[in-house]
């Protein structure tokens, strides 16, 4: 029989940024919290480059102080590029008013921050414990985990935040999850010797299009001289690309012309790594005595880094709306949390598809980009997808490709 343990308030799954953000401010109200992560930290993970809309979520959670200690790459801004083509975003010029930096980050050192920033205020941190079961009623849920040594045990709280990321317990379990309707992508990628940099350049993601907008390459710079370098395309290019041992991605990486030989001579830090098929949707975001926050909800495309905002964002707001659930409050978590969480979420799903139709490229890379729509896009880049005063997220369904088609016109009766 499992060991029964003691009943506690909230049980988080999953010690990412979501989880992490949303146990740190429930503890912050008084409340009991533990988190059960399936992973022993430090972990490998994608998502390097945060956007500044993160860093409110991370200090109203208070854990910004324990990651601004790390010293961690300042970031400022995003550089696109596509042949002899450039535009530079600086969130310093952005619409939206809020942090105009944020960080770049080997996630394996800023979720260890943050699981044990969480950890000294107060929150039982469990690495190594999968959750096998859950059982959810009104009032009490109770969840079944292992230990890393195979033991069994249970434990019974008033809630349960799902923040498990990719591995989605509750929606695998409860089979909440959905088909996203983009195509089938991967990325493969690895960590590289980056000498040849500038210190400008240090403080930018860059943003490489290729293959007619198909394909895509990122180098997000560290603050100890390597760089993360990865390529986005269609499954089949990323599985060539990933074979034996990534041989054809460590060649274009260092004879890609865009580049300029940044990473000709670069060593490898490990042998590159591929995922595939990562883009998913979910049916519904909360249930009887659960919400689903993070990654476990639904992840479109790294293209403009929204992973970790999205992360933070649906961590805290998961986290407010059990706050009020545990106070008797009556809460719509359809209308004050899915559908805010959908909303930004759709955001960034018109400019996802924006990015792979060209129409992103054809207005960033416009021969006269408008400085107010440079601005009003470079809010949606730095996170800020919930302010409905700026036109670029209000009108966000239709403003790129009507935009992109006014330009085509106006620079094709220019030619």
């Amino acid at each position: 029989m499992p060991e029964i343990m003691q009943t506690v308030d909230v049980v988080v799954i999953g010690a990412g940024p979501a989880g992490t953000v949303a146990a740190s401010y429930l503890k912050k109200q008084g409340y009991q919290v533990t988190i059960l992560e399936k992973e022993k930290f430090p972990r490998f993970q994608i998502g390097e480059s945060l956007l500044p809309c993160c860093m409110m979520h991370l200090e109203e959670a208070g854990l910004l102080e324990a990651v601004k200690a790390r010293n961690f790459q300042k970031k400022t801004g995003a550089a696109f590029m596509k042949g002899n083509k450039r535009c530079e975003f600086f969130f310093s010029q952005q619409f939206t008013k809020g942090w105009t930096w944020t960080w770049q980050v080997k996630r394996a050192d800023f979720d260890l921050t943050l699981a044990e920033a969480t950890r000294e205020k107060g929150v039982d941190v469990n690495f190594e414990c999968e959750v096998l079961s859950v059982q959810c009623g009104p009032d009490e849920q109770t969840l079944e985990y292992r230990d890393n040594e195979g033991g069994s045990h249970s434990i019974k709280c008033k809630f349960i935040i799902d923040s498990s990321g990719y591995g989605r317990v509750l929606p695998r379990l409860f089979d909440l999850s959905k088909p996203s309707a983009f195509t089938p992508r991967g990325a493969v990628f690895s960590h590289l010797e980056d000498k040849n940099r500038t210190q400008v350049a240090s403080n930018n993601i860059f943003v490489h299009s290729f293959d007619n907008n198909k394909s895509w390459i990122w180098a997000i710079p560290f603050s100890d001289g390597s760089t993360s370098v990865g390529i986005v395309g269609d499954k089949e290019k990323i599985i060539a690309l990933a074979e034996n041992g990534g041989e054809k991605y460590k060649h274009f990486i260092q004879n890609f012309e865009d580049l300029h030989g940044r990473f000709a001579d670069s060593e490898f830090k490990f042998e590159p790594r591929h995922i595939l098929g990562y883009s998913i949707g979910v049916k519904k975001m909360f249930g009887e005595g659960f919400v689903l926050s993070g990654n476990s909800t639904e992840f479109l495309d790294p293209i403009f880094s929204s992973g970790v905002t999205f992360a933070t964002a649906s961590g805290l707001l998961s986290a407010k709306m059990t706050e009020r659930h545990l106070k008797g409050e009556n809460v719509d978590w359809k209308k004050d949390y899915e559908d805010v969480i959908q909303k930004g979420i759709d955001v960034f799903r018109s400019y996802v598809t924006g990015w792979y139709s060209g129409d992103f490229q054809t207005i960033v890379f416009a021969r006269d980009i408008d400085n107010d729509i440079k601005n009003q896009i470079c809010s949606v880049l730095a996170g800020y997808v919930w302010d409905h005063t700026n036109p670029f997220v209000k009108k966000h369904d239709t403003i790129l490709p009507t935009l992109a088609k006014v330009i085509k016109m106006k620079e094709q009766s220019l030619a």
